[in-house]
């Protein structure tokens, strides 16, 4: 299956669609994803904007070993950015920032990197052991 993210008019991801495989192959068997945007265009509307995303990319990498496509696989409320060619997801707090190879959002400080589990408290700036 392809994948397209329905954007609006501030380029925010509205929606995610699939898309057989062979709807967007030409006729040489590659894969074309103006193919794609024309179908999808054909049943919800002309006006619509439409970009592909790759369900097996995130942070930049493609999980299979593949070509990484567009840094993130899109979700909704995610924001297409057309200079960097790539979805980012919502800024979850004001002190993280935009890691520019990944197109991800990061905490001042790195997470712990161990086996527990972890929040980010804004108002301390600081990672928090999850405890039940």
């Amino acid at each position: 299956m392809a994948h397209f993210a329905k954007l609006d008019n501030n380029n925010k991801v509205i929606a995610v669609h699939c898309v057989v495989n062979n709807v967007i192959k030409d006729t040489n068997g590659i894969e074309q994803e103006q193919l794609g945007i024309d179908f999808l265009k054909s049943i919800h509307g002309q006006d619509n904007n439409w970009k592909q995303t790759s369900y097996n990319t995130h942070n930049g990498v493609h999980t299979s070993g593949g070509t990484p496509f567009r840094k993130n696989y899109a979700g909704i409320d995610y924001i297409y950015d057309a200079n960097r060619d790539a979805f980012i997801p919502p800024k979850p707090f004001n002190s993280w920032t935009l890691n520019e190879q990944t197109c991800n959002w990061e905490a001042p400080i790195a997470k712990p990197d161990n086996e527990n589990m972890y929040y980010w408290n804004e108002e301390t700036q600081n990672w928090i052991l999850q405890t039940y």
